[in-house]
């Protein structure tokens, strides 16, 4: 058994099968657990799906959101221990792989035609 074989069965066990099929566009809520003192409890990040990469246990989401007037954005490694769940709200329809021309947009200009042909499911 060669190393690559050994490495690629611990990646095939840590991996999620309960995601679901994510695009770019997307409005998500990402389930994020927090350590706070000696309890945990689950955060909620919601925000739209501006970038993904990688591929396989390294695929990762960039979400951005507007909080309190300020663009937030943070990445989230998906298939992480860290993430409980991924829930998708609502579909858009964009015709770029990388939204990130929305940084450069404030406002009402940052919202995106919705799309119902892909289920949220």
């Amino acid at each position: 058994m060669h190393a690559q074989d050994i490495i690629r069965s611990i990646e095939a066990e840590q991996m999620k099968s309960n995601l679901p099929t994510l695009y770019i566009g997307d409005t998500v809520k990402v389930g994020v657990i927090i350590q706070e003192g000696g309890k945990e409890r689950t955060q909620p990040y919601e925000g739209v799906i501006i970038a993904r990469h990688g591929a396989g246990i390294n695929q990762n989401i960039t979400v951005r959101k507007t909080f309190q007037g300020v663009g937030v954005e943070r990445v989230f490694l998906i298939h992480s221990p860290r993430i409980e769940s991924i829930k998708v709200l609502r579909r858009a329809k964009v015709r770029r792989a990388k939204l990130y021309f929305l940084r450069d947009r404030i406002g009402k200009a940052t919202r995106l035609k919705q799309r119902f042909d892909r289920p949220l499911q």
